[in-house]
């Protein structure tokens, strides 16, 4: 016997600044109960809420899966929820009927919502079903993301993680600290990409230029891809900054090319927090490091520094032995995750 929802057409509204567990609870169950289930995403379109297009694709990727939800949008009229009184209600509720173009059978809401809603006087010729918030709530994610993380999905998480670039000259022990970074918060790293591909020929100075496109291309990619998995802050070893040093100190053939691929790269790029380690540890010639780097790091940590702040990019300087350097670094993450309102 085939089991028949219970309602044709239902509908669930929400800002979803951010969408949490609640929403998603919400969703679900409603979604269960009708053969089409109409989400309307409203939004303001300013620096007070998220991206209307970040929202849509939220809950696209948690329902699209269920293939019988729909998304709509309906801007906000005022900025705050408090504001939004009764001579709203009527224009939205009619907009949102006109882009349903069908009869609404029933409408849900979240328990920050009562019987005296604007979802019970605006549909009143629909079902009304109340299910409950539990302890989620945005605002209380907003006043701190980082301290609500579990609230929300791992889909709306990335959109919030952070990311902290470490760079620095060759041996500062960059690729030590980022993974011990990233073991002491929990989360994933992207290490150094151009390392493997620096020894096809057995040594850097025999790279070729496709080798250098390969290290700025994967290196992003990669980038892009672990942040969907990180827990809070992710950690980077280098980027194509560092690579366009390299590019200019190891003169490759098509510098100009893959600097320029490099530039665009860095332009696309941007960072919660940048530390820049000074190479004050002794170095270690591990693999095909530069003895001419080697034989003057200072200065050729300066050079490096000057890619990043000709191109307007600020970070923090971190000095001293190892430990002293992962007892900064680790401050400096935190104050990057205290809590802060969006």
């Amino acid at each position: 016997m085939i089991n028949k929802k219970k309602y044709k057409v239902g509908l669930y509204g929400g800002s979803f600044n951010p969408l949490h567990l609640g929403h998603l609870e919400c969703i679900i169950r409603a979604a269960g109960l009708c053969e089409e289930l109409f989400i309307v995403i409203s939004y303001r379109g300013d620096d007070t809420d998220i991206p209307l297009r970040v929202k849509i694709r939220w809950v696209y990727q948690l329902t699209k899966h269920l293939g019988n939800v729909r998304i709509l949008s309906l801007k906000d009229k005022v900025k705050n929820k408090k504001d939004y009184g009764e001579h709203l209600w009527k224009g939205d509720s009619l907009e949102v009927k006109a882009a349903v173009g069908k009869k609404i059978d029933v409408v849900f809401s979240g328990s920050d919502y009562g019987q005296d809603s604007f979802w019970k006087k605006c549909y009143e010729d629909s079902d009304y079903i109340i299910y409950p918030r539990n302890e989620y709530n945005s605002t209380d994610i907003r006043k701190d993301i980082y301290g609500h993380w579990e609230w929300m999905p791992q889909v709306v998480r990335s959109y919030f993680t952070k990311k902290v670039l470490l760079i620095g000259g060759e041996s500062a022990g960059k690729s030590t600290l980022t993974i011990n970074l990233a073991n002491y918060f929990n989360t994933v790293y992207l290490e150094e990409v151009g390392r493997e591909l620096s020894e096809l020929s057995g040594t850097d100075a025999y790279m070729l230029p496709e080798d250098f496109t390969r290290i700025l291309v994967e290196h992003k990619a990669k980038e892009m891809r672990l942040i969907g998995k990180s827990n809070k802050v992710f950690f980077e070893d280098t980027d194509c900054l560092v690579t366009h040093f390299f590019l200019d100190f190891l003169k490759d053939q098509d510098a100009e090319r893959n600097g320029h691929l490099a530039d665009a790269i860095a332009a696309l790029n941007s960072y919660d927090l940048i530390l820049f380690l000074e190479p004050d540890v002794d170095w270690v010639q591990d693999g095909d490091r530069s003895e001419v780097i080697a034989a003057d790091r200072k200065k050729y940590s300066e050079m490096l520094k000057s890619y990043y702040t000709r191109r307007g990019y600020s970070f923090k300087t971190i000095s001293g032995d190892y430990n002293t350097r992962f007892d900064l670094a680790v401050k400096y993450v935190k104050e990057l995750l205290a809590p802060k309102k969006i």
